[in-house]
């Protein structure tokens, strides 16, 4: 069977790197998405050390249709046809809403869900033409309950899901999926970089009482990806060790 290729968005945070190399231990050719040149060397020299010497990294800007058109066409260039598209791609930038400005709004709405159109629509079609695909998109908790201080951030996140409800009625006769992750609080960099009183109380707020690790999440991105998850379109994986179910 050819090597089925994946096409992550936002490749080279700490949950797309996950998503990334879990993709990679699967068996999938995996095209890393990135928008800063800065970040890219680096992070492939660091990928190499950990053994994943076979990612193809593409350079561009979800949030312009230009920048994504071009993107595809090399990854596909490089890669071959999309199988697997992970809409992954995603930025905060929070505020009460009373002062939230409204380029901090525009910001987010386009990097987090705009984005969904502008890469989902380069693909979409041709898998469908081809009857074989994986849509998946990574939404968040935020977007399912809501979040003080993230209105732009849990409108898109939310967003995502109902735009991953419809295509998924779409595409299904195509046997195309798609679907959702709504991940809880994760042990990315960042998180994890969180003033340690702030983070003890996120911490203690999950009945798990630990954060999900990165390789969690990516390991449900492999779940709905694989064949025999064929028959799951249309749904939201809530990954939040019982912090918050829909």
């Amino acid at each position: 069977m050819t090597q089925r290729v994946a096409f992550v968005t936002g490749a080279m945070g700490g949950l797309g790197t996950a998503i990334c190399q879990e993709l990679a231990k699967a068996g999938y050719k995996v095209v890393a998405t990135y928008r800063s040149d800065a970040k890219r060397d680096k992070w492939l020299e660091e990928q190499v050390a950990a053994g994943f010497k076979d990612f193809i990294p593409v350079k561009g800007d979800v949030g312009d249709l230009a920048s994504v058109q071009a993107m595809v066409a090399e990854a596909e260039q490089k890669a071959g046809p999309i199988d697997i598209l992970v809409n992954n791609a995603g930025i905060t930038r929070d505020k009460m809403f009373a002062k939230m400005e409204r380029e901090q709004w525009d910001d987010v709405l386009n990097t987090s869900l705009t984005s969904l159109c502008n890469v989902t629509k380069q693909v979409s079609a041709k898998m469908a033409e081809r009857g074989w695909g994986r849509i998946i998109n990574i939404s968040s908790i935020n977007g399912v309950k809501g979040q003080a201080g993230q209105t732009n951030y849990s409108a898109a996140k939310a967003g995502m899901i109902g735009f991953t409800k419809a295509l998924a009625q779409e595409l299904a006769a195509k046997n195309v999926t798609v679907n959702a992750i709504a991940p809880g609080y994760v042990a990315t960099e960042m998180v994890t970089a969180i003033r340690e009183d702030v983070l003890k109380t996120i911490v203690d707020s999950v009945p798990m009482k630990r954060l999900a690790k990165p390789e969690e999440i990516g390991f449900a991105v492999v779940y709905l990806a694989d064949e025999l998850s064929g028959f799951i379109t249309g749904a939201t994986l809530n990954i939040n060790g019982g912090l918050y179910y829909q």
